[in-house]
C-alpha cells in the first residue's frame, strides 16, 4: 500500500509541476495540423500555416453547414482584429 500511495504521490506531482509550467508559460494550448484546420474551402492550416492538400477526406466530412459556420466566424474575428 505505501508504493502505491508514493506513487500517486509521484505521479500528482508530476502533473501539477507540468500544469504549473503551462500556466507560467504565457504560451496558448495550439491544436495540430489537420483535423478541424482542414475545414472545406481553407487553404491554409490555421497553426503552421501550411497548405491544405485538396484531396483530405476531412475536407469532405467537414463540409457541414456548423463547419463554414465556424470558418466565417473565425474569418470574421481575424478581419475584427485587424
Amino acid at each position: 500500500m505505501l508504493t502505491f500511495v508514493l506513487a500517486f504521490a509521484l505521479l500528482l506531482t508530476v502533473i501539477v509541476g507540468m500544469a504549473v509550467g503551462v500556466i507560467f508559460s504565457g504560451r496558448t494550448i495550439k491544436g495540430s495540423c489537420g483535423g478541424l484546420n482542414a475545414i472545406a474551402d481553407a487553404d491554409h492550416c490555421l497553426v503552421c500555416n501550411k497548405e491544405i492538400d485538396p484531396n483530405s477526406p476531412l475536407r469532405e466530412r467537414l463540409a457541414c453547414p456548423r463547419a463554414r459556420k465556424m470558418l466565417a466566424e473565425m474569418e470574421a474575428q481575424e478581419s475584427g482584429a485587424s
